[in-house]
């Protein structure tokens, strides 16, 4: 059995040269090659490691010094998703409606919220970062608007979100990403296939996800920092990557472990890939009641090169639970 076979959704991708991937039907190991992608990898070293988790915030503003917002697109999970947490409730039709209170974790250049306040009047945005470099971007858009809009530069592993927002006033927090189209990704593939140890880093470094992107040890901190400032029973809208997803193959046959499920990037910024139980368990933990959760995955194909990228997200719905007196 090749140590550079994976078998991942019934496929194995066996690397035979360094411009060419041979995809072939190997179903019936797939629990061995599985254990060899996640378990067996080499960890990045401790001595190397800890620069990572460590100043986070360099590489993610490096990370937008070097992409602006050139390369990604508007996005609209949220109305499609969970649009109807962000209408007005159906008892206030002839009442004055009261705007509803969104923080929005980790909002990058905007992606996402700009396309929430076209789609829902009614909402006004939070929305905070701990790239300044990106959300001096956000300002710089030409929908940016003060009136529904407060952007900030926030690092919630440390600091206190109360000391923005008024505390126990938002409706609803999001955990969203803001993705690369896939048609780009296609584009880039053909650019750069010949190179292919390395397209794993292109294709990763490109999609932000939020909580994905925190050490581990520090995500309980950013929970409770939420806390602080969520209504009792607001609700915390989660989308971000699952186990087993394509990126995860590609870190981990290249050694690029951190701790179990924790990878680093190429360009130095970090990747966490949840597994239902264990974002389940890590809200549970720190005071919020999981209200709906599933994996959904989307396999992206390139047909001219043969290759088959299946990628995996967890996307869940949770709830504050109020603390007793």
């Amino acid at each position: 059995m090749p140590t550079s076979s994976i078998i991942y959704h019934g496929l194995g991708c066996r690397l035979r040269s360094p411009s060419t991937l041979r995809l072939a039907s190997s179903a019936g190991n797939r629990g061995i090659f599985f254990l060899r992608c996640f378990c067996s990898s080499n960890p990045v070293p401790r001595t190397n490691y800890r620069k990572y988790e460590r100043n986070p915030t360099k590489y993610w503003e490096d990370f937008y010094k070097r992409h602006h917002d050139k390369f990604f697109k508007d996005r609209h999970y949220l109305e499609k998703d969970w649009g109807r947490f962000f209408c007005p409730s159906s008892d206030s039709e002839h009442k004055s409606v009261e705007p509803k209170m969104v923080l929005e974790v980790g909002c990058g250049v905007g992606n996402t919220l700009f396309p929430l306040l076209v789609s829902f009047p009614n909402v006004f945005v939070h929305a905070c970062d701990f790239s300044p470099h990106a959300v001096a971007l956000v300002k710089e858009n030409g929908a940016f608007a003060s009136d529904r809009l407060n952007t900030f530069v926030c690092d919630v592993t440390k600091d206190e979100l109360s000391k923005t927002i008024l505390p126990s006033s938002v409706d609803i927090v999001t955990m969203e990403p803001s993705e690369l189209d896939y048609q780009i990704v296609y584009f880039i593939i053909q650019m750069i296939y010949s190179f292919v140890d390395s397209i794993g880093d292109y294709l990763i470094s490109w999609q932000i996800f939020m909580l994905s992107a925190v050490s581990p040890m520090n995500m309980p901190a950013v929970l409770q920092n939420v806390r602080t400032i969520i209504k009792p029973n607001g609700y915390v809208l989660f989308r971000d990557y699952a186990v087993g997803d394509f990126a995860q193959v590609k870190l981990a046959n290249k050694g690029q472990m951190i701790s179990e499920n924790f990878f680093v990037r190429g360009d130095g910024t970090c990747a966490f890939y949840f597994s239902e139980d264990k974002l389940s368990d890590l809200f549970e933990s720190n005071g919020f009641r999981n209200l709906d959760m599933n994996v959904y995955c989307k396999e992206i194909v390139n047909r001219s090169q043969n290759v088959v990228m299946d990628r995996r997200w967890v996307r869940a719905t949770f709830c504050c639970v109020e603390q007793p007196d």
